[in-house]
């Protein structure tokens, strides 16, 4: 199975894109989109769905797996996400890709083995499953990695894909 992991954003949008087969998991792309932030939102926004679908075209992932914006402080920030999550999810529809959500916590669950991991125990699993020995950077494409990992660890147990759709 080949998945495209996405950790939504505005300004930053991370993605991950990784293999599984059989057992094996390799990581084939990681990166962050970036939108001009003094740019009219509009613009923004169709700009990401133009880079997502390009990512979508390019790699042909058999799924694309998002991770559920839950809850942020700033509702500016929380607003921005939820509409990079929406230009992602449409981008992915679009080209005839199956979408899957999850929650942070469900994806910390399934890459660090439990729901309260923070940030550096996620990105320490993701490069300890995939072998990769520099840590990623950005972290919003390790955050990425972690949804795509995330979704192929799920991927096939009817509880979590309803629960993710």
């Amino acid at each position: 199975m080949f998945v495209l992991g996405i950790d939504p954003g505005l300004t930053r949008c991370g993605y991950g894109v990784v293999r599984r087969d059989g057992r094996r998991l390799e990581a084939v792309a990681a990166g962050v989109v970036r939108t001009e932030p003094s740019a009219d939102l509009a613009d923004r926004l169709a700009d990401l769905h133009r880079e997502v679908r390009s990512l979508v075209d390019e790699y042909r992932p058999d799924e694309v797996a998002v991770e559920r914006v839950l809850f942020q402080v700033n509702v500016r920030t929380a607003m921005q996400t939820g509409q990079a999550s929406g230009v992602v999810m449409a981008a992915a529809a679009g080209a005839s890709v199956p979408v899957t959500l999850y929650s942070p916590n469900e994806v910390k669950e399934a890459v660090a083995g439990w729901g309260g991991a923070d940030k550096e125990q996620v990105e320490r699993m993701v490069r300890t499953q995939l072998g990769i020995d520099a840590p990623l950077r950005p972290v919003d494409a390790a955050d990425a990695v972690a949804v795509a990992l995330c979704h192929l660890a799920r991927a096939g147990h009817p509880v979590a894909m309803a629960a993710g759709r």
